[in-house]
C-alpha cells in the first residue's frame, strides 16, 4: 500500500475552509492509503517562535476536530511532530546537502517575507523550513504528498533533495510524487479566503446560533445596496458556499432570485443556513465527547507518536548505515 504523508499547524479550532480545503481530502486518503497525519509543532515555530505557549492547547482542539469529522486512528498514523526527534536528526542531514539558493528561490518565503513584515523571518528555521518538510515526508519514505496546485514547488524541492541524497550516498528514498487535490474554496465572512486570523471563519465546533449569526452578516454582491437591486451571484461569496452547501435546484433559485432581486440576500443566506448547521451537527456532537474526555485526545497521539517513531526508526537506520554514522 503506498504511503501518503501530510500535516498541519496547530492553529486551534478548525473551520469550514480546512475542512473543504484538506480533511475531506484526507477522509478519501484514509481509505486508500497508509496515511500519516502529523501536528506540524516545529513548523509553528517558523513563523510564530516568539510565542509558543498556546501551541499545546491549539494541538488539542485541532485533533479533536480530526476525529470529529472523522479521521480514524486505526485506519491513520495521527501524531505530533514534535515527539518523533527522527525527523530533526534527517533534516540535519539533508540541511548538510541542501543549496541555499534552492531554499532562497521557493516561491512561498518570497511571497511571507513581504505579506508577514510585523515579524522577524530573518532567520534560519523560517530559510530553512522545506528541509524540514522534506524530512517529514521522506522519514515515512512517502510515496504521494497531497497538495494543491500552489503547494506542488514544496514537494518538488522535496524531490529533488532525495535525489541529491540518493545520487551522493545511495538510492533508499522514493522520490515522493505529488497528488494534486481539487478543494473547494470557501470564503470568509468578509469575502476574503476564510482564516482564524481575518476574524472570519466558521468553525466546525461552532454551535447553529452562532453559525446562523456569522453567515446572516456576510458579505455580498456589493451591486446589491438596496432589496430591490439586482445582483450577480458569481461576485457573492455567499454564492460560493451556496455551491458547497445547497441543492441543485436551491442553486437555481437563489440565481435566479438574485439576479432579478426576487430575493433578499437574508433569505438567500437563511436556505443555505440549514444545510451549514445540519452537515455540522454530527462534528459538534462528536466533538462534545472528546471535550469531556481530553485524556482521550492525547492517548489517541501517544500512540499515533509510538507507531510514528518505530517507522521513523527504521529508515533512520537505514541513513545512519549509509552515512557510516
Amino acid at each position: 500500500m503506498d504511503i501518503i504523508v501530510s500535516g498541519m499547524r496547530p492553529t486551534g479550532r478548525l473551520h469550514l475552509g480546512h475542512f473543504h480545503g484538506a480533511l475531506v481530502n484526507w477522509l478519501r486518503l484514509q481509505e486508500q492509503y497508509r496515511c500519516y497525519f502529523f501536528v506540524a509543532d516545529w513548523h509553528a515555530l517558523t513563523t510564530d517562535y516568539a510565542t509558543p505557549q498556546g501551541i499545546n492547547q491549539n494541538t488539542i482542539e485541532m485533533v479533536m476536530d480530526w476525529l470529529s469529522v472523522g479521521l480514524d486512528p486505526a485506519k491513520s498514523v495521527l501524531f505530533r511532530q514534535s515527539r518523533v526527534k527522527e525527523h530533526a536528526e534527517l533534516h540535519l542531514l539533508y540541511s548538510m546537502i541542501t543549496p541555499v539558493p534552492w531554499l532562497e528561490r521557493n516561491p512561498t518565503y518570497k511571497e511571507q517575507i513581504k505579506e508577514l513584515t510585523g515579524k522577524d523571518l530573518s532567520t534560519y528555521g523560517f530559510l530553512g523550513y522545506p528541509v524540514l518538510q522534506a524530512a517529514d515526508i521522506t522519514i515515512y519514505k512517502a510515496n504521494k504528498v497531497p497538495v494543491g496546485a500552489d503547494q506542488a514547488p514544496h514537494v518538488e524541492l522535496t524531490r529533488e533533495i532525495v535525489r541529491r541524497f540518493n545520487q551522493t550516498y545511495e538510492a533508499i528514498f522514493p522520490e515522493p510524487e505529488v497528488l494534486l487535490t481539487e478543494a473547494q474554496k470557501v470564503p470568509g465572512l468578509d469575502g476574503r479566503k476564510m482564516s482564524k486570523s481575518y476574524g472570519n471563519a466558521v468553525f466546525l465546533s461552532d454551535t447553529p446560533q452562532e453559525i446562523d449569526q456569522k453567515i446572516s452578516r456576510m458579505v455580498t454582491d456589493p451591486a446589491r445596496a438596496r432589496r430591490s437591486d439586482p445582483g450577480e451571484p458569481e461576485k457573492c461569496p455567499v454564492f460560493q458556499l451556496h455551491k458547497v452547501y445547497s441543492t441543485e435546484a436551491e442553486i437555481a433559485e437563489v440565481t435566479v432570485g438574485c439576479r432579478t432581486a426576487g430575493i433578499g440576500c437574508l433569505d438567500c443566506k437563511k436556505i443555505m443556513i440549514k444545510h451549514v448547521i445540519d452537515d455540522l451537527a454530527p462534528f459538534r456532537e462528536k466533538r462534545s465527547q472528546y471535550e469531556n474526555k481530553p485524556d482521550d485526545v492525547e492517548e489517541v497521539l501517544r500512540a499515533g507518536n509510538e507507531q510514528a517513531q518505530a517507522r521513523a526508526g527504521e529508515t533512520m537506520a537505514e541513513v545512519r548505515g549509509v552515512l557510516g554514522l
